[in-house]
């Protein structure tokens, strides 16, 4: 039986705690950047498995090993009037690609942002991801070439305060 079809994806719950994090640092390491600090990881326990969540998180698993997960929470389109889903991370272990998982959780997620009645679902990809660039232009994802990404991390923001 395919992989794929052995694959079993649901929220993450107590529990899940130890697998949701390892797979946050594999993430991290594959697209080389730093794992998460001693204390953004309590944020994200608390933040995905406290009582106020401000995320949903999904994980994937083959035969009661987790191999990958995603993360989603709302915006909101002022224009459309109506909530964007926003897939903050998705992510398979590199030894389980190509099988089938990522597009299953990628459906999940997409599945989640209609239930949910959002206007559109909405990402960012890192532009040397090419294995992922190439199947969200296979699904007939839109890349928004006129939209730029800025971002003012926590650190700058009093500087950036300042020059306001």
């Amino acid at each position: 039986m395919p992989i794929k079809n052995r694959v079993k994806i649901r929220r993450i719950r107590k529990g899940d705690e130890k697998s949701f994090l390892s797979l946050i640092d594999a993430l991290a390491d594959y697209e080389k950047l730093e794992r998460p600090s001693i204390a953004a990881r309590k944020r994200l326990i608390q933040d995905g498995f406290g009582r106020k969540k401000r995320f949903t998180g999904y994980l994937a698993f083959v035969n009661r090993k987790a191999v990958g997960y995603s993360i989603i929470l709302e915006t909101y389109s002022s224009f459309l009037a109506l909530p964007t889903l926003y897939l903050e991370d998705i992510f398979i272990l590199p030894e389980f690609r190509s099988q089938g998982i990522g597009r299953k959780m990628f459906k999940l997620c997409l599945s989640e942002a209609k239930k949910r009645g959002c206007g559109r679902m909405e990402w960012v990809v890192l532009d040397w991801n090419k294995p992922a660039i190439k199947f969200y232009d296979k699904i007939g994802a839109v890349y928004l070439k006129k939209w730029l990404t800025y971002r003012i991390n926590h650190d700058n923001f009093n500087i950036t305060l300042k020059k306001l």
